[in-house]
């Protein structure tokens, strides 16, 4: 499978998770150009989460946030998907996205991003179009356990996730 030149869009995001009862994760936006225009952009700022509950004799309770979308362009005659991948040198805890309602296409089950993945489908079968923008919320959830450690020991997971655009 290749990839269009005209559809790669990445963008960075910063993870801080905690396995006790206090921590962070911040995710940040670095916005790389494409060729003919924005094929994928993000909306919505630069959340942050912060893991900071637990019950008494369980794990942290994870955080969940629906802050983002992602806007994706359908490309004139070819069916289309997004994909989603990672580099997370040193991951210690976890970190999970969902497409939630996306107006063109079906999404794929959550994805759990992990250090060096491939590219993991994310929303399949976007229909070809006239390069009408469309949108989809991301739920990114964040978890950690006890047997993991804390991001004070361990310092902050930072995420460079990538989405792109490419041929199905």
């Amino acid at each position: 499978m290749q990839r269009n030149n005209y559809s790669l869009d990445s963008r960075v995001h910063g993870l801080r998770i905690s396995a006790g009862v206090a921590g962070m994760i911040a995710l940040f936006f670095v916005y790389t150009p494409a060729v003919y225009g924005q094929a994928v952009s993000l909306l919505g700022g630069n959340p942050t989460l912060a893991i900071t509950t637990a019950v008494l004799g369980s794990e942290p309770t994870p955080v969940t946030n629906t802050a983002t979308t992602v806007r994706y362009r359908q490309q004139p005659g070819t069916v289309t998907k997004l994909t989603v991948s990672t580099s997370c040198p040193g991951q210690s805890f976890t970190l999970k996205v969902l497409a939630v309602s996306p107006q063109r296409g079906v999404p794929a089950p959550e994805v759990t991003l992990v250090d060096g993945m491939p590219d993991a489908d994310f929303i399949r079968d976007i229909p070809g179009g006239n390069l009408t923008r469309r949108t989809c919320t991301l739920q990114y959830t964040a978890s950690a356990t006890f047997a993991q450690g804390n991001s004070v020991e361990l310092g902050p997971d930072i995420h460079a996730v990538t989405y792109t655009l490419v041929a199905q």
